[in-house]
């Protein structure tokens, strides 16, 4: 790739940039979404990535039943949250899209009880689980941005668990769109009405509980309605409003300002 970023060593190079250069960096901009941070914080969180690493649609970012020494921050791409059961049979937990720490609870495990598989190709960045302890040593508000990185997931997991249990199939897909939707939104990944999902009938199956043929009818129905269109792995919305309605959504568990931490 020619995207200028090392391969080796830290993303950002130098420890000579400056304050606006690493407020680009995307893992800065992530977690100012949830709080000011400080130049000092800013600096610490960028120095704790130390290089980036791709992995091709259906690899295994972290293995199920491994003890991790670093943790995963998604560049690009999509990634799951699969536990695997016996017989081949496997459920994805929770969505993972740019901007997201993708096991970030890792550093506190013992050993993973999920995999974390990439649903297209993807890029990481990787951090050393040595480098979240200095940050939790040296700097306790980044380190309660971080605690709230875990309890969003969280919050999304709660979500999930309610809409498998007590939606029907068609709330329960039009809920997860609405929900990639914002988060996407917030990611600057929408571009009018429609985003890109490069997960496939069978990944949404896996994601919702049900069969890639019930999937399939479900998906019709909603377009039915005029309230989804998903062709070519593009996901189109024409009315948000009249979509989060039908699903019962309310975006409160995404936690999208989270609180002045200061």
């Amino acid at each position: 790739m020619s995207d200028g970023v090392p391969r080796n060593g830290s993303l950002f190079g130098s420890s000579a940039k400056g304050s606006a250069d690493l407020a680009g960096h995307p893992l800065v901009q992530r977690l100012e979404q949830l709080a000011p941070l400080t130049f000092e914080e800013r600096r610490a969180l960028v120095d704790a990535v130390s290089v980036e690493k791709e992995f091709p649609r259906g690899s295994e970012i972290v293995k199920q039943g491994s003890e991790p020494t670093v943790s995963c921050f998604l560049l690009d791409g999509f990634a799951g949250q699969n536990t695997y059961l016996s017989g081949g049979r496997e459920q994805i937990t929770a969505i993972r899209i740019p901007g997201d720490f993708v096991d970030l609870h890792s550093f506190l495990l013992a050993g993973m009880d999920h995999s974390i598989v990439a649903l297209s190709d993807c890029r990481v960045g990787l951090v050393p689980h040595t480098n979240l302890k200095a940050i939790t040593d040296d700097h306790p508000h980044l380190t309660r941005v971080l605690w709230l990185i875990t309890l969003i997931d969280g919050a999304i997991h709660r979500a999930w668990v309610a809409a498998i249990g007590r939606r029907t199939a068609e709330q329960h897909l039009a809920h997860l769109v609405c929900e990639l939707y914002v988060r996407l939104s917030r990611a600057g990944l929408v571009e009018g009405s429609a985003f890109t999902l490069p997960m496939t009938q069978s990944d949404m199956a896996n994601a919702l509980g049900l069969s890639s043929v019930h999937v399939n009818r479900v998906t019709m129905e909603l377009r039915r309605n005029g309230l989804i269109s998903w062709r070519h792995r593009v996901m189109e919305i024409p009315d948000f409003e009249k979509l989060a309605d039908f699903a019962d959504f309310d975006p409160t568990y995404l936690n999208l300002e989270g609180k002045r931490l200061r």
